[in-house]
């Protein structure tokens, strides 16, 4: 069975925030359990579902494409969602959920941990690992797909933290819940700039919200994550600097270049593919943000460092599967579209 989209979805468009409903709405009763499998495998991730017999099974879905990161506002009946582990996974699909609970109950279970939300409360899962999610009536819910290496970029220790309640009854728990409601009830009201604007404060309130749960003996000492922190924060002022290279910034940050190394490699990454992955994101922010629509991918290009337009071309296409000029093309056309 394939999705029937021509039936069951519609483009949004809602002051020029673009993103994509889905319902069962038009679906048979039989035929929406597998319409709703086949829908989270190619949206989220790769699961099995089963649904309590009483009453036809129901599920409304606006989805946001949103920087590199997506937001998901879901209202549903009761499901049950499991991973199993021998189950493959899209390579697009390498992501954290951020899940806010809107209203309704909402059990997780991951890692050998089990956790339950009230309305207002979050938690994170890692969606390529084994899980199992349990609503046993009506709810609503936020889901903020985060790429991997994105998040674990942004918190040290993310793999300790899933599977956590993180209360959105005080502190930055209630900061980051009141934040991302009040965001998903305004998409309608959002100029896409604005709404594209506002992904990197949500992340950072979602990092400083899982931080507060984090477990104190999580495995990465705190001595390092101080340092990578702060070759992370010069890289951030000189990313604009063609010339910044390893041994410039080992010499700023008063730490060996091996050393230096050795933070990334436990990130999965090196020095200086950190610093290319951090210029590309920028272009690529600058490029689908319209306040830049008329700046020429050279000029974009030149700002976050490159000065090789056709490395900058290659090393982009390899990122994000498509050129520069590709990505501005398309997006140009839907700009274009009627509402």
């Amino acid at each position: 069975m394939h999705i029937n989209t021509s039936l069951s979805s519609k483009r949004l468009s809602n002051n020029d925030v673009a993103g994509l409903r889905l319902s069962t709405e038009d679906i048979p009763p039989h035929e929406r359990q597998e319409w709703l499998r086949e829908l989270i495998c190619r949206e989220y991730a790769h699961v099995a579902i089963t649904s309590p017999a009483k009453g036809a099974m129901f599920q409304n879905l606006a989805i946001y494409p949103w920087n590199n990161l997506q937001l998901s506002v879901i209202r549903s009946s009761a499901i049950t969602i499991e991973r199993l582990p021998q189950e493959p996974y899209l390579h697009s699909q390498d992501a954290y959920f951020a899940v806010i609970l809107v209203a309704g109950k909402y059990l997780m279970m991951q890692n050998g941990r089990e956790v339950f939300l009230q309305p207002g409360d979050m938690t994170i899962y890692d969606a390529t690992r084994q899980h199992r999610i349990q609503c046993p009536d009506e709810f609503t819910k936020l889901i903020i797909s985060i790429p991997r290496a994105r998040f674990r970029d942004s918190i040290a220790g993310i793999d300790n933290c899933t599977a956590l309640r993180i209360p959105g009854s005080a502190g930055a728990g209630l900061i980051a819940s009141n934040f991302l409601r009040s965001l998903a009830g305004q998409t309608g009201h959002l100029k896409a700039h604005e709404f594209s604007t506002l992904s990197d404060p949500a992340l950072d309130l979602l990092t400083l919200a899982v931080a507060s749960v984090r477990p104190v003996d999580y495995a990465l000492s705190g001595s390092r994550t101080l340092a990578i922190n702060r070759i992370k924060a010069f890289i951030e002022q000189r990313l604009g600097e063609s010339s910044i290279n390893a041994t410039l910034i080992a010499g700023s940050v008063d730490l060996s270049s091996r050393y230096i190394n050795s933070l990334f490699a436990d990130e999965g990454t090196s020095l200086m593919r950190y610093v290319w992955k951090r210029r590309l994101e920028n272009c690529r922010k600058d490029m689908l943000d319209p306040v830049h629509a008329g700046h020429r991918l050279s000029d974009i290009a030149y700002r976050w460092g490159f000065n090789d337009l056709s490395h900058f071309s290659r090393a982009f296409k390899q990122q994000y599967g498509c050129s520069p000029r590709e990505l501005r093309h398309v997006e140009t056309l839907q700009h274009q579209q009627p509402p």
